[in-house]
């Protein structure tokens, strides 16, 4: 099985605080990799730091090292705009620029200087199809994507990642804020995703994670506490924090 991130050692420090603590364990390439704790585990920190998302906050800093394909992407000449074109990254809230469904799609496409129309009118079928959308919208891809109902916003969301063509997708509490149906097209869209992607979802839901993920990892103020696949993080947990919160017991 290829391996699309290997973690090593790895510390994340905001200022002085040390936010991650010796995180080592391999990603899987096409597979659903689920990200499960409790609120300020350090969940978020450590999927930002797999797109150098959290550069972008003074005073933060790393030591150890993140490889992607084997490359540390933290080494000093490592091209920051090509990492983040390969790793995409979905929000917790939708985030759809004020333009219209088809605009929304192309956004970063036409950035990247690409304005052949009959290639852009492919890729805007293909990425909503893709995020379960095209259905809903393909009448309408003039009107404002701000218009759509906040289920379909995020699969906008997930669509203008898509149209980038990355090969990882950082998922962050994509779900949160949405009723089940919205919720179990985004699931059904992931599942079918990853033979092509390799994905990375952080929830608080942890029936999610049990619903959609391959692996299960379970973090817990700041350090990786135990990871493994899904079946057996839930079913058979090796620590008896990771029982807890899977129990209810916190969280």
């Amino acid at each position: 099985m290829k391996t699309k991130f290997h973690i090593k050692d790895l510390d994340l420090f905001f200022k002085e605080e040390k936010v991650l603590k010796q995180i080592n364990f391999e990603i899987p390439a096409n597979k659903i990799l689920g990200i499960i704790g409790p609120s300020g585990s350090g969940k978020t920190t450590f999927l930002r730091a797999l797109n150098r998302m959290n550069d972008l906050e003074d005073g933060t800093r790393i030591e150890g090292n993140i490889l992607l394909d084997e490359e540390d992407i933290y080494k000093p000449d490592y091209d920051v705009v090509a990492l983040r074109k390969k790793v995409g990254m979905v929000f917790a809230m939708p985030v759809p620029l004020p333009m219209s469904i088809y605009e929304n799609v192309v956004y970063g496409v036409r950035l990247s200087g690409v304005n052949d129309s009959k290639l852009l009118d492919e890729l805007v079928e293909k990425s909503l199809t893709a995020s379960y959308l095209w259905d809903e919208v393909k009448d309408r891809l003039k009107t404002s994507g701000m218009r759509l109902s906040g289920g379909q916003q995020q699969r906008l969301c997930l669509a203008r990642v898509l149209a980038m063509e990355p090969e990882v997708i950082l998922l962050d509490e994509p779900c949160s804020g949405l009723d089940p149906i919205s919720t179990a097209k985004i699931e059904d869209a992931l599942t079918v995703l990853k033979k092509d992607y390799t994905i990375i979802l952080v929830t608080n839901n942890t029936k999610q994670a049990a619903r959609v993920a391959d692996n299960t990892a379970f973090f817990l103020m700041g350090e990786l506490i135990e990871i493994g696949s899904t079946g057996q993080i839930f079913t058979t947990p090796n620590r008896i924090e990771t029982n807890d919160y899977i129990t209810g017991r916190f969280g």
